[in-house]
């Protein structure tokens, strides 16, 4: 007697509540993921970067004038102060929100929804350097929107008041260790990519060019003097805990501003003030030819 080959067939494994929910987790993922990758995410995220890039020039410029005594705030704020101080203002602040969002918001994906493809190691690497930028390109763009609404605060104060509390709470003195050692390590890691020109992966478009050399040239420039100022910034951290003394801890106006007591001071803050200058340049053509 024949029998019919569907017959013959086992039933197909009936899906658990498990494997349903991770099957739709993914395909949210996958969807999030594409979404992530749209044009208009792109230009916001390299308007980002273009802002960022125009910020490490405005604090490279405030650096060089501290030498010649002027007064400023090398950081984040102290540029945005100076962006705001123009009949534009307002306005700036806003687009300088929107950007600096949108950056974050691309960095977040790439800590999580594009990592999610990438071996093991690779992908806690990528969570925690992207997951890092996505913080730190968020905190910028906060500090546009307040400037924005007119609340507007010393730098040095802000570093301080947090140092404090991160020394009143659970952790105390280790976290703030913790948090000087991290930015150290941060600026290791800045002077070890432009010592070593590692910058390159992100920008071959003028690769072979002599205009190629010369943005090669701004890339080593900018993030040595980064990295140095950034490691200049962490030690202020460790010395503010070892000495139990959290007011000590300015950011990186204060480390800057520091540096004027010193013998060699001035000029070494000219040279960090110039490698900002052109790390911003250099920003400002990976922004735009950069690879996403």
């Amino acid at each position: 007697m024949e029998s019919s080959g569907a017959h013959d067939r086992p039933p197909a494994p009936r899906e658990t509540g498990g494997e349903a929910l991770g099957r739709a987790a993914g395909e949210a993922a996958d969807a999030a993921e594409s979404a992530s990758n749209s044009a208009a995410l792109d230009a916001v995220a390299r308007t980002g970067f273009a802002v960022m890039a125009l910020l490490h020039i405005v604090i490279g410029a405030i650096a060089v004038a501290l030498v010649l005594g002027a007064p400023g705030q090398a950081e984040p704020t102290g540029a945005i102060e100076q962006l705001a101080a123009n009949p534009w203002g307002p306005a700036v602040m806003w687009a300088g929100f929107i950007a600096c969002a949108g950056l974050s918001l691309w960095q977040l994906s790439e800590a999580t929804l594009r990592a999610r493809h990438l071996p093991r190691r690779q992908r806690l690497g990528k969570l925690v350097s992207s997951g890092f930028l996505a913080v730190a390109y968020g905190s910028v763009g906060l500090s546009f929107a307040g400037f924005a609404l007119g609340n507007r605060g010393d730098s040095g104060d802000s570093t301080r008041d947090f140092s404090t509390a991160v020394v009143r709470g659970p952790f105390g003195v280790p976290a703030l260790i913790g948090l000087g050692l991290t930015i150290i390590g941060i600026g290791v890691y800045f002077i070890v990519k432009g010592a070593g020109k590692k910058f390159k992966e992100e920008l071959r478009h003028f690769e072979g060019t002599r205009r190629g050399r010369l943005i090669s040239g701004l890339g080593v420039a900018g993030h040595v003097a980064k990295g140095v100022a950034l490691i200049l910034t962490g030690l202020l951290f460790v010395i503010a805990a070892a000495t139990n003394d959290p007011g000590s801890s300015t950011g990186l106006d204060g480390s800057l501003k520091a540096l004027r007591d010193h013998p060699f001071g001035p000029a070494l803050l000219l040279a960090i003030g110039a490698g900002f200058i052109a790390y911003g340049a250099f920003a400002l053509v990976r922004a735009r030819f950069g690879r996403m």
